[in-house]
């Protein structure tokens, strides 16, 4: 009779000892799941321990900007085929203002918008001249093709052209027109061939509404391609950002 009792006592305790064996498998597995679970949110979590923020920067640390709450935009028209050169003319496959407007890009990050003319001006260099004598006498407003950016979050414009019979070609009033300024300045700069900048600081005062008026860069058409050095000295003279 002892024997079966101790024999029943035996298997209690081997029962018990079965049930103390599967608890601790159990908070063993249940520890390692909540290590787990806590490097994966290391991992990949934004923010660590010490409060520093990891993973993808933030699309605003790549803005280009002339200072810490500045940002840049360059507009421009340009005109590539027959050009003016040297007192000849010249077949151009990339105009001398988007020369001068890819150097200033370059230097400053700046955002871009090419302004190209819904009707495209002729290749003939004579053609385009007397096309664009027609629209000064009609004081003319040339549609732009594409639809106009928006400016209000820039606080500085550069504002490109070639130099057409002592100013600015109207498509370019045709886009200054669409904007009040407030707030911004405008900084000119233009490609000629023989009068400098012409009027058109002084056209983008009347044209360019509320803007400040920065300092304009004149540059000869048969120097564009090669005018970063002039850019550049440019951009350092007026406090602006030079990668």
């Amino acid at each position: 009779m002892r024997q079966v009792n101790d024999m029943n006592s035996n298997r209690r305790q081997s029962t018990i000892n079965s049930r103390r064996g599967l608890y601790l498998v159990l908070a063993s597995i249940c520890v390692i799941v909540a290590v787990l679970a806590l490097v994966g949110c290391a991992g990949s979590g934004t923010s660590s321990a010490g409060g520093e923020t990891t993973g993808a920067p933030s699309s605003d640390t790549a803005t280009p900007s002339a200072g810490a709450n500045s940002k840049m935009l360059i507009v421009y028209f340009s005109r590539e085929g027959e050009n003016y050169w040297n007192g000849g003319r010249r077949n151009l496959a990339v105009g001398n203002t988007q020369h001068v407007a890819q150097i200033l890009q370059s230097l400053t990050g700046a955002d871009v918008f090419r302004i190209r003319a819904a009707d495209p001006y002729p290749d003939s260099y004579e053609d385009t001249v007397a096309r664009n004598v027609q629209e000064q006498n009609s004081d003319a407003r040339p549609a732009i093709a594409d639809p106009l950016p928006d400016i209000s979050g820039y606080d500085t414009v550069f504002l490109g052209s070639p130099v057409w019979n002592m100013q600015e070609p109207m498509i370019m009033r045709t886009f200054c027109e669409n904007y009040d300024f407030s707030g911004k300045t405008v900084y000119p700069f233009a490609t000629y061939a023989v009068s400098g900048a012409g009027r058109i600081p002084e056209d983008y005062a009347k044209y360019c509404r509320n803007a400040t008026i920065g300092e304009t860069l004149a540059i000869r058409g048969e120097e564009a391609e090669q005018s970063r050095p002039q850019v550049q000295d440019w951009l350092k003279d007026n406090g602006l950002a030079v990668r």
